[in-house]
């Protein structure tokens, strides 16, 4: 995910805010647990731009994006002819971060054959490249992040104590972005101004039902989720409002409680409804509810007819009626001879076999 600054003003996150300057100065490693995609590495960041080494690199390193083969080299850096083809000496990241700061993401992916020599530079501060015997010396303050239990790994023997209580020395806890949804707001515009200027558009208005669902959806992606979500949203907006993407907010099975669920089909009933009165009912066409929702026709037919959504009384905008199918619209009913009719009503049983006449 792309680097921002921390986001936020919920008390979960302003307690984190508040951990961040106090850890920062503090020049000892630092571990950051949380779910994938809660934002480790810019918290990473943030301590070392608050920190006495940000004069110096900031390096990171993905610890399970690299071969296991590969990965002491990447670390300690290897000597030319070291194994085969390494025709030319490499630094590794210990060096390119000294006086700086070494971010280690994923860190519980790190092979055990590994451990006791990582061990050894936070110990020491000293290492070996491969391929030589030379010993180099790194000062380097270490982040490490993941996502996994690293308690019980050294319970498994999957992770070393040593290692980890040495990496333990202050955790910092990042809260799942389902609690602490007072801040999707905030981060919706950042990421709706961010992706428009980029992509060079110029978005001025998010729906309020919009952020209504994006508030009520668990996120189990975190905040990267909810940037993937935007992103897209600013790709399919042609106009200064932002498109909804209430379509692909998708739930995972066992996520949530019945309520929740219940609650989220509410927010996205309510949503689709008031942009069928904005547009007076009318489903298609450039102005019709299908365009203001970024979705197709059909799909906001059946979403319709999953979601209960018919006719209003008073509403004057529907002529004729489908059997199992809410109200037909207007575009395709007015001034339309009864021919026609049978033709769009032929069409839709195409695409929705299932739908009988009553």
């Amino acid at each position: 995910m792309p680097s921002l600054d921390l986001i936020g003003s919920s008390p979960k996150f302003r307690a984190l805010l508040e951990v961040v300057e106090r850890v920062s100065p503090a020049d000892f490693t630092v571990l950051i647990q949380g779910e994938t995609g809660t934002g480790k590495e810019v918290v990473a960041r943030c301590i070392h731009a608050a920190s006495p080494r940000r004069q110096n690199r900031f390096v990171a390193l993905n610890c399970a994006a690299i071969p296991a083969a590969l990965l002491e080299s990447d670390l300690f850096g290897h000597e030319r002819g070291a194994f085969t083809g390494a025709v030319a000496q490499n630094m590794g990241r210990f060096q390119r971060a000294d006086r700086g700061t070494l971010f280690l993401d994923e860190i519980g992916e790190l092979p055990l054959e590994l451990q006791p020599k990582l061990l050894r530079v936070l110990q020491e501060k000293e290492f070996e490249r491969l391929g030589s015997g030379r010993t180099h010396h790194a000062d380097v303050r270490v982040i490490a992040a993941t996502n996994q239990d690293l308690e019980r790994m050294v319970k498994e023997r999957k992770f070393r104590a040593d290692l980890y209580y040495r990496l333990n020395v202050f955790t910092i806890t990042l809260p799942p972005l389902r609690e602490r949804a007072e801040d999707i707001p905030a981060l919706v515009e950042y990421f709706v101004q961010m992706f428009s200027r980029e992509m060079g558009k110029r978005i001025e208005t998010i729906p309020s039902e919009v952020m209504e669902v994006l508030k009520l959806h668990d996120w189990p992606g975190n905040i990267r989720e909810l940037e993937n979500v935007i992103k897209r949203a600013v790709i399919m907006s042609t106009g200064p409002v932002l498109r909804s993407t209430l379509h692909e907010l998708k739930r995972l099975p066992g996520q949530t409680s019945p309520t929740a669920k219940r609650t989220l089909a509410e927010a996205e009933r309510e949503h689709i409804v008031g942009v069928l009165r904005d547009t007076r009912w009318v489903l298609g066409g450039g102005n019709g509810a299908a365009a203001r929702l970024g979705i197709p026709r059909t799909t906001l037919v059946y979403r319709m007819r999953k979601l209960g959504i018919a006719r209003e009384q008073g509403s004057k905008s529907f002529r004729g009626r489908l059997s199992g199918l809410p109200d037909l619209p207007t575009d395709l009913c007015d001034g339309q001879k009864q021919s026609h009719l049978a033709g769009a009503e032929e069409s839709i049983k195409l695409a929705f076999p299932q739908v009988g006449r009553a």
